[in-house]
């Protein structure tokens, strides 16, 4: 089993920034990629920025230049960095990982989403 945490949402003013990160645990011998998705209220989960294969990113086109994704490899873990939020950037940020968890099988792994609120 792979276990995904968020952490890092809350309230935060247009204009300022957060830094999200998202730690993996349990049966992991490397990770593939990462990504962040977010959905906002009545919205469809869209993916935000990620980490394929070969250590690309890519990004929504709504958050380049704004947000900026990066791993730490040694901690299963993975940050977005977020600066000049706008009220469109209120949604839950879930975190998604590709992980392989042994040499035979391999598991998409999401976590439960953590909050953010932008917002005077």
């Amino acid at each position: 089993q792979v276990q995904l945490v968020e952490s890092g949402g809350g309230l935060v003013q247009p204009g300022g920034s957060l830094r999200l990160s998202c730690a993996a645990s349990g049966s992991i011998l490397s990770i593939n990629a990462w990504g962040w998705y977010r959905q906002a209220p009545g919205k469809q989960r869209e993916l935000v920025a990620s980490f394929t294969s070969g250590s690309r990113t890519n990004y929504a086109d709504s958050v380049k230049d704004r947000f900026t994704i990066s791993r730490d490899n040694a901690k299963n873990t993975v940050y977005l960095e977020m600066n000049s939020l706008k009220s469109d950037d209120t949604a839950v940020y879930f975190c998604n990982a590709d992980v392989r968890a042994t040499l035979y099988s391999r598991v998409n792994a999401w976590g439960k989403g953590t909050l953010v609120t932008v917002s005077s």
